[in-house]
């Protein structure tokens, strides 16, 4: 019977084999030192894999610690070639990353740190998402996505790291903007007096009162416009326990989406699970998503006016009425009419007030 060669891919340097046989004979590292010949710092490095084993020092550590010269070299070869194939699977898989993140987006809206980028990407995007590198990413935001109540939505799950982009964009931000303790009671009650809000056109009126608002409630609101790859309108999550994340994309530069998708956020924010992240975009529906949308409808048009939204004439004169006595804009009611299917998706888009992103938070 032949015998096979025992070969094992060695993940630990060969100095490792060195301490723990030397850890077995009770030998401290100044009398190793003395038995090769060597400095403590030379035996220093080849302990920690920082020197090669040559054949040489291979042929003092047989005479010392009793093992052939062949197996010193054998495991020194497989752990060097052990190394050099995880440098390449490692370079591998960040050349993918780098590939799958909207790097162009990315560094046209001055996200990126162009002076470290022109050096090295790599660093550069790491740095952003603050992280110190890919596995570190995987485990704080491949966490975050892998939970996100969208999991299952074929749009969102073809870009996630142009996703993760847009969150940590949103996390940055949030982080400038001073927020009492998360407050929800004194946030629910609020809700109500900002949804007179959606009256005001122009968003360089409303944003800042708006954000104001909020964080007062410990809700930190937050305008990033979604890169390639990112198809979200909006998210919640909270970074802490004190304070939450509101994030918009003002993906569809109207009023009625804009204010649906806020006021929706902030029923995640209200009546779900702090522990978990939600992002919206189509192909979206579950109990969670439901209850969110039926918390914003209920907002914009409350109880009482639900029953005359159903018998009203569609006119333009008549929803602007309408609008008034509910206090929120004409958009807002075209876009519960279309909603409820009381009128097309292509009725009175004229009463909805389009936004520019020169006019918002980009």
């Amino acid at each position: 019977m032949s015998e096979s060669i025992f070969k094992p891919d060695w993940v630990s340097p060969p100095g490792q084999t060195v301490a723990d046989i030397l850890g077995e004979r009770g030998c401290s590292l100044a009398e190793f030192a003395r038995r090769m010949g060597c400095t403590p710092k030379e035996v220093s490095k080849l302990l920690k894999g920082g020197a090669r084993i040559s054949a040489e020092t291979a042929h003092k550590l047989e005479l010392v610690l009793g093992a052939t010269a062949d197996f010193w070299m054998t495991r020194e070869a497989q752990y060097r070639g052990t190394v050099i194939r995880q440098e390449k699977m490692r370079s591998k898989d960040e050349e993918d990353w780098l590939k799958q993140l909207p790097i162009k987006d990315m560094r046209q809206r001055g996200w990126l740190d162009e002076k470290l980028f022109a050096s090295d990407p790599l660093a550069a995007c790491l740095h952003f998402f603050g992280v110190a590198d890919l596995k570190a990413w995987h485990t704080t935001y491949g966490d975050i996505l892998e939970r996100a109540a969208f999991r299952t939505s074929r749009t969102l799950d073809s870009r996630p790291a142009s996703v993760a982009a847009w969150l940590r964009q949103g996390e940055i931000e949030s982080a400038s903007i001073n927020c009492k303790t998360w407050d929800p009671k004194g946030f629910r009650t609020a809700l109500l007096e900002l949804r007179f809000l959606t009256r005001k056109r122009d968003p360089k009126v409303f944003l800042p009162e708006l954000t104001a608002r909020c964080a007062e409630y410990g809700v930190a609101v937050v305008i990033v416009r979604t890169p390639a790859g990112c198809r979200a309108s909006g998210a919640t999550r909270f970074p802490s326990p004190d304070k939450a994340l509101l994030l918009l994309s003002f993906r569809y530069l109207s009023d009625d989406h804009f204010w649906f998708t806020f006021f929706h956020e902030a029923g995640h924010l209200l009546i779900h699970s702090k522990k978990a992240l939600f992002l919206e975009a189509e192909e979206i529906s579950s109990f969670e998503e439901n209850e969110a949308n039926e918390f914003s409808a209920r907002i914009l048009v409350s109880p009482e006016f639900r029953e005359k939204l159903g018998r009203l004439r569609i006119d333009r004169h008549e929803i602007r009425a309408f609008a008034k006595i509910v206090g929120v804009s004409p958009g807002i009611v075209v876009g519960q009419l279309q909603h409820l299917g009381l009128a097309g998706r292509n009725q009175f888009n004229t009463l909805k007030a389009r936004f520019q992103w020169g006019n918002c938070n980009d």
